[in-house]
């Protein structure tokens, strides 16, 4: 059995960088405040935690306010969906991908993701991948805290637990997401959408199309 472990955000997904501008510049509206994100900002900050968002915006404000404005962005994008999703699709070839590898019955595949329990059902239902990450098979690490309860790395090791599988398939667009192979091994891809640069790390493979993850599986 192989096993594939799946990023979302910047791996099977695109125009959550967008989405991420549009809620927090509402945040900060509510807020009163007269600062604004830019979509170029979006895309120079995406990958990072929502109150790191608030701390390159804001450096002069403490920790607790960047928390509480990540905090009201992720109500604000729990209750007004369609504001959350107005960007967002599957990457390019992400649902052919999962299907075959579905198809393939010695292959098992997982996601987990560094955002809120709520938030994560939103994001599968929305993309249409709940079918291929059911409960159980998705994972919400909610990693936007200074110290977080839990990583993805403590999620990946949990599961793996009294398993045995014959090879692991890391996928994600981040640094985290490919020393995740330090657990127990594997074979990491590094993600990158065509407008974005390669985030800096060591990967197996870096990749640009997401049909390259086949070759794991047959």
């Amino acid at each position: 059995m192989k096993l594939f472990v799946w990023d979302l955000h910047g791996t099977l997904e695109q125009g959550n960088d967008k989405a991420v501008v549009d809620v927090s510049n509402r945040v900060l509206a509510e807020h009163g405040r007269s600062e604004r994100f830019t979509y170029e900002d979006g895309a120079k900050l995406y990958g990072s935690k929502w109150y790191e968002y608030f701390a390159w915006l804001l450096p002069q404000e403490s920790y607790e306010t960047w928390s509480r404005l990540q905090d009201d962005c992720f109500r604000t994008s729990e209750r007004d969906i369609a504001l959350q999703c107005k960007w967002l699709r599957p990457t390019d070839h992400a649902i052919d991908v999962l299907s075959r590898i579905a198809e393939c019955k010695d292959s098992h595949q997982i996601l987990v993701s560094n955002t809120r329990a709520a938030n994560l059902k939103i994001f599968v239902e929305a993309l249409g991948l709940t079918s291929f990450f059911p409960e159980g098979a998705r994972f919400a690490v909610d990693g936007h805290t200074l110290h977080g309860p839990a990583t993805k790395r403590d999620v990946v090791r949990t599961y793996l637990e009294g398993k045995r599988f014959q090879e692991l398939v890391f996928v994600g667009d981040s640094p985290s997401d490919i020393r995740l192979t330090e657990i127990a091994g594997g074979t990491s891809y590094l993600y990158s959408h065509d407008e974005f640069p390669f985030r800096e790390c060591t990967a197996g493979y870096r990749i640009r199309d997401l049909r390259e993850i086949l070759k794991r599986c047959y």
